[in-house]
């Protein structure tokens, strides 16, 4: 059983920051990729950003330069620093893992919400 768990999501001003963890734990045999996606009211989820094992990282164009992601050294944390928000960031962020043989897991979401 592997356990995907979202954390740092709040309530933030447009401007400013948030910086989100995603934690996995259980029987994960190894991690291909994690990804950062978001579901806003009345939009399909979108990937935001995700990293691969080898440290090659991708980012959606709404977020270049804005957000980073990262990892713990041991690859069981990854976070999503999030800079100069803006209201369209609004959303619930959920993390995903996938392993080498395609098996994915969600976490339950953490919301993000961006207003002055």
């Amino acid at each position: 059983q592997v356990q995907v768990a979202e954390s740092g999501g709040g309530l933030v001003q447009p401007g400013g920051s948030l910086r989100l963890s995603c934690a996995a734990s259980g029987s994960i045999f190894s991690i291909y990729v994690t990804g950062w996606y978001r579901q806003a009211p009345g939009k399909q989820r979108e990937l935001v950003a995700n990293i691969f094992s080898n440290g090659i990282t991708n980012y959606a164009d709404s977020v270049k330069g804005r957000f980073t992601i990262s990892r713990n050294n041991a690859g069981n944390t990854v976070y999503l620093q999030m800079n100069s928000l803006r209201p369209e960031d609004t959303a619930v962020y959920y993390c995903n893992i996938m392993q080498p043989d395609a098996k994915e897991y969600w976490g339950q979401g953490t919301q993000v919400t961006v207003s002055s």
